[in-house]
């Protein structure tokens, strides 16, 4: 059996481009793409994902990868991967945002440890809730969630030169910004809380100023703070749930330019 050139562009694009989208979504994505994994593992994963994916979709046109066209394919995959990649991190990042809010509040903000996904320096209360939520996403089978949004993606995003809309890019940065909202809702029972609390304190302060408040007020805090966390835990999942359904519909709201 023999192929022409044109052919075997076509199949082998039919391969290699959603490798270079899954590539680029799990390089960033939460729990595949933390500096945990190897990149080995990440490659291998995304080998095995596109055997599955790519027999499934259609053929794209015979491009030569090395041509100005081919290049723009590669960079379209590239920026789809990336934006669902980011959507899904923001839901992550949300909890993050509380951990570190809520940390201040009960005077933890200097207990820092390196996050393992991110390799930066994060508040325990923030590693709490990164444990919580990771456990919970895979849990709720997020995993093949993710599996299922980026191969559905090839159907509404197909492999071409266009790419994604200034309202496409208008709905990411808007959801990038939701999730300083949702962090702020997820810690408001804990914040109100120790704000109550720290002006109970300034209150007695005033009334006692002999009174050491640094002494008295820390244990209180800090005991506070364990025990709303302890009542805040039961609503991470409801909260998750909320995120991860307003990701995968942002995600499907994303539109290509010409289409």
């Amino acid at each position: 059996m023999v192929f022409s050139y044109a052919e075997f562009l076509q199949l082998a694009g039919l391969y290699f481009y959603p490798f270079v989208r899954i590539g680029a979504m799990l390089s960033i994505i939460p729990i595949f793409g933390i500096r945990a994994i190897p990149v080995r593992s990440k490659v291998i994963l995304t080998v095995f994902l596109t055997l599955v994916i790519a027999p499934l979709l259609q053929l794209p046109p015979p491009t030569d990868p090395f041509s100005w066209k081919g290049v723009l394919l590669i960079m379209q995959q590239i920026l789809i991967g990336m934006a669902m990649g980011l959507i899904f991190l923001v839901v992550f990042q949300a909890f993050v945002i509380a951990g570190h809010l809520i940390a201040m509040g009960m005077g933890l903000a200097f207990a820092q440890m390196v996050d393992p996904a991110t390799g930066v320096n994060s508040p325990v209360v923030s590693q709490y809730f990164t444990i919580v939520v990771t456990l919970l996403f895979l849990a709720l089978n997020g995993h093949l969630l993710v599996i299922q949004v980026v191969t559905d993606s090839f159907e509404y995003l197909p492999i071409g030169i266009n790419f994604l809309t200034m309202d496409s890019l208008r709905l990411i940065f808007e959801f990038g910004g939701y999730m300083f909202s949702a962090g702020v809702l997820v810690a408001l029972p804990a914040i109100t809380t120790l704000l109550l609390i720290n002006i109970s304190f300034g209150v007695v302060t005033r009334a006692a100023p002999a009174l050491n408040i640094f002494a008295v007020g820390f244990p209180v805090t800090l005991l506070t703070g364990l025990i709303m966390l302890s009542l805040i835990t039961p609503l991470i999942l409801p909260h998750l749930q909320e995120l991860v359904s307003r990701a995968v519909d942002t995600i499907l709201q994303l539109k290509l330019t010409g289409s």
